[in-house]
């Protein structure tokens, strides 16, 4: 028998296109009320990469390696382009085993910090529980690069606001504001 309904737990999605699948607006339920996530990959020079769109609801760590998969970095020459960076800088978010094997895997560098529950976890386990990822901190600060990508795509009224209400306008609106930060930097 079920208990009465919890009223942190929201109502269902009013979606009447069920094949297309729940949250495929990109809009959720979060404590401010509608929000919408941008997962971003920025260069150095803070211009984004690449970038997916999520209900505000959903969590970081699943975007990390659908995120790093649409990576496409042109060469100057002829060549396939770059899939690949030389490391991946994020935050305490994106820490999970699943993504640091991913990583490994791929041969990119993982300059993210562990959250403090898996520290206390490995530290619970004993011998067990293994040695801490490396973790260089003097890399880390270079993160500040996808917060000031994230400021310049926000200077734009349409991204910082999100007043449209389809997926597909918000993504050609977030495009558009990407396009125009890659126009007032060009690659030299």
């Amino acid at each position: 028998m079920r208990g009465p309904r919890s009223w942190s737990q929201g109502a269902a999605w009013n979606d009447k296109n069920l094949a297309a699948g729940p949250g495929r607006e990109a809009l959720g339920r979060s404590r401010g009320g509608l929000s919408t996530k941008i997962h971003l990959a920025a260069d150095r020079r803070c211009r984004p990469v690449t970038r997916i769109l999520t209900p505000g609801q959903h969590g970081d760590c699943p975007q990390l390696i659908p995120l790093l998969e649409a990576v496409r970095i042109a060469r100057r020459g002829k060549g396939r382009p770059r899939t690949r960076p030389g490391r991946a800088m994020a935050d305490k978010a994106y820490s999970s085993a699943a993504n640091r094997a991913y990583l490994r895997r791929r041969g990119i560098q993982a300059v993210i910090p562990v959250k403090e529950d898996q520290k206390k976890n490995r530290r619970a386990r004993g011998r067990d529980g293994g040695r801490l990822p490396a973790f260089d901190p003097g890399r880390y600060k270079e993160r500040y690069t996808v917060e000031r990508c994230f400021s310049k795509l926000q200077q734009f009224r349409g991204v910082a606001t999100r007043y449209d209400k389809r997926d597909f306008i918000y993504q050609a609106t977030v495009d558009v504001a990407s396009i125009r930060i890659w126009l007032r930097d060009p690659v030299r």
